[in-house]
């Protein structure tokens, strides 16, 4: 996990809470915002590509619960509650209307973040797309991952298994910058024995099928000293097929 690609969204009314917790999140390499109300919090998470949101349920105005049903609607980020509310039912409630993980107040800094660092792992190797079908730029590209197929202006393009897993990952956070460590963990498997420019040879072999340009790609972006993304999602909107 490269904690300086890890943008966490602290969202809580209390400013000394936000204090320390950022300074402290900081302190372990994370890049950290903050937000006292859904207002604040709304504006950042369109602003910027946030892996994960610790989200205060006390708030002024709209409720932490809210919030996340809100979230829930458009994005699959994970969401750790936290509050004082240390009832049961509470729990129960935030984690059935889409939370990740839920800690109550007060709080172990450490144990934060060790639930933090669960939760993102979690998130990477369990990560499924919004749907299973997906359409870029009026059918140019589709992907079929339940039947591992993909076409190209409606011809079926021939990816390998390596391949069809390198963009089946890409293409479900298409905001997300994947270094090759990552792509290497989640798409070819923790047993994988290789070179991390192992990946690089992907990205050329896939960029060749579904790039009309590979030199000048549209949909495998690299983000230089970083890794890799996708771009189809954010220059047009996947099409969700029934």
């Amino acid at each position: 996990m490269d904690r300086q690609l890890t943008k966490i969204l602290i969202v809580d009314d209390e400013l000394k809470i936000l204090e320390v917790v950022k300074s402290f999140l900081e302190d372990y390499g994370f890049v950290v915002f903050t937000a006292s109300n859904h207002k604040e919090a709304f504006e950042i998470l369109v602003r910027e590509d946030i892996s994960l949101i610790l989200l205060d349920l006390m708030l002024p105005e709209m409720s932490g619960e809210e919030i996340c049903v809100r979230i829930r609607r458009e994005s699959r980020v994970p969401i750790i509650m936290i509050t004082a509310k240390a009832d049961e039912n509470d729990v129960l409630e935030g984690l059935g209307i889409g939370a990740d993980d839920y800690i109550t107040k007060p709080f172990s800094l450490k144990t934060l973040k060790a639930r933090i660092e669960a939760v993102l792992r979690r998130s990477l190797s369990n990560s499924e797309p919004l749907t299973r079908k997906c359409s870029y730029n009026d059918r140019d590209l589709e992907i079929d991952l339940d039947r591992r197929r993909t076409t190209k202006k409606t011809v079926e393009v021939k990816l390998t298994p390596n391949e069809f897993n390198v963009l089946a990952t890409l293409i479900r956070y298409p905001k997300k910058v994947f270094t090759r460590e990552e792509l290497i963990s989640i798409a070819l498997g923790s047993d994988f024995e290789g070179y991390d420019r192992t990946v690089d040879t992907h990205i050329k072999n896939i960029r060749q099928k579904i790039e009309d340009n590979p030199k000048e790609p549209q949909y495998i972006l690299t983000i230089h000293g970083v890794g890799y993304r996708f771009g189809g999602g954010e220059a047009n909107e996947a099409k969700i097929k029934d």
